[in-house]
């Protein structure tokens, strides 16, 4: 947990940056696949996602420990050699836990925040689930268990496989030669992202794409089939922690509303998209039928509300910095009390971006919660021993952000009512 919060003190400023290069290089070559108020939804997400991880909320049904102690039956040679090996196993094991993920209705809501943006950039990359509370992923791990791969050097790749996949989120990056026959390269995972109905269900390689390959998943990207993204069921909305529980949500009202008691049952280990026929037939749900005409969503907001959420963004950046910086010091359970924060503030930010006119309330709910730990502390996890101004300065920045939240939202408001009227 510790140890993960300082790698991430490092990496998340290094994504950023590349976030941010990616933008300027796009617009610089008249070729931007960066839309801003998306960029912010995908940051968000990436903030939920490392916040869950550092603080352990998630339940391991079978972990890799045990299965070293049940399977080992040899002992690969220490050094680069049992790395390596390591690495390769957690390729393959990361293969079927996505391929799972696509295929099966219950396992596709823990990702579906991650093909949730309609755009393709490395800021995409960043949209990682909250929802995946349990975890499979060890149990596709026994050919390291059998081979007897550490358990402390599966914790050392583990992070380094993770963010070796970051890079091949861009549109900017052609095909790469023979590149193309071994690692997984943006090309392969444009096709993966596109809901084009010639790329649905392929690619799901994360580093070596000769997973694709050996079990008849690849597809080659097509010079005249041009990769369309996004999900076939549109999220609608910028608000990644809505977006997490989409699915699930829509689950829970088909297994409701299904007549027979057998179609409740199966409906959460059906393929991805299965629905009963009655609930279909009685609860329609729109879906994309032609990828090539079809409305990205993309509310109208100002450029003061844009620059509004950069501010809060940032913000953000800080707290959450602060908390993986000083996760120790703050303890248990005072972490998951920052925890809420965070995704409180998450859910403020992206939800006044939907033009929301509801929003600001989640903005009080949020900076009431700081003013309360501010005032009932005394003290913010500990930083009024490092800065003793930064109490008054976060009781400033709490109270703007109310006032601001409020004047947004009516803002929002009266834009709706325009839209509304236009529309009649």
């Amino acid at each position: 947990m510790e140890a993960y919060g300082k790698i991430l003190l490092f990496a998340m400023p290094a994504f950023l940056l590349l976030v941010l290069f990616e933008k300027w290089w796009g617009w610089r070559k008249g070729f931007d696949t960066v839309r801003t108020n998306d960029m912010i939804a995908s940051l968000s997400s990436g903030i939920t996602n490392v916040t869950k991880d550092v603080l352990g909320l998630s339940v391991i049904v079978i972990s890799y420990p045990w299965l070293l102690g049940k399977l080992a039956l040899i002992h690969v040679p220490s050094g680069w050699f049992t790395y390596i090996t390591a690495f390769v196993a957690l390729d393959f094991a990361g293969y079927w836990v996505h391929r799972i993920a696509h295929e099966y209705n219950l396992f596709w809501n823990n990702h579906i925040i991650h093909h949730s943006s309609e755009e393709f950039n490395l800021a995409c990359a960043l949209r990682q689930s909250i929802s995946s509370i349990v975890k499979i992923f060890a149990v596709f791990l026994f050919p390291a268990a059998v081979l007897g791969v550490p358990a402390n050097v599966i914790a050392v790749v583990a992070p380094l496989h993770l963010f070796a996949q970051f890079w091949y989120h861009t549109r900017h990056i052609g095909k790469m030669g023979f590149l193309e026959h071994v690692i997984v390269t943006p090309s392969h995972h444009r096709v993966h992202h596109a809901i084009n109905p010639e790329y649905l269900d392929k690619n799901y390689s994360q580093i070596f794409i000769f997973w694709d390959k050996l079990f008849g998943t690849f597809q080659e990207e097509l010079p005249n089939v041009p990769p369309v993204y996004g999900v076939t069921r549109p999220v609608r909305t910028w608000n990644p922690i809505k977006i997490n529980f989409v699915h699930l949500w829509l689950l829970i009202k088909d297994a409701w509303y299904a007549s027979s008691y057998f179609d409740k049952l199966r409906i959460w280990f059906m393929p991805l998209g299965w629905r009963p026929s009655d609930v279909a037939a009685e609860y329609p749900i729109y879906k994309i039928s032609d990828v090539y005409h079809f409305e990205k969503y993309d509310p109208q907001t100002s450029s003061t509300l844009k620059g509004w959420s950069w501010f809060q963004l940032v913000a953000l950046l800080l707290f959450i910095s602060y908390l993986f910086g000083n996760i120790a010091s703050i303890g248990s359970p005072m972490i998951y009390v920052y925890g809420l924060f965070v995704f409180l503030s998450v859910y403020a930010i992206t939800d006044l971006l939907d033009n929301n006119r509801y929003a600001f309330i989640w903005e009080i709910i949020r900076s009431g919660m700081g003013l309360a730990i501010l005032i009932t502390t005394r003290d913010w996890f500990g930083l009024k021993q490092l800065a003793p101004w930064s109490l008054w300065a976060l009781a400033i920045f709490f109270g703007i952000s109310m006032i601001g939240a409020f004047l947004m939202s009516s803002v929002a408001s009266e834009q709706q009512d325009h839209s509304m009227v236009r529309h009649q």
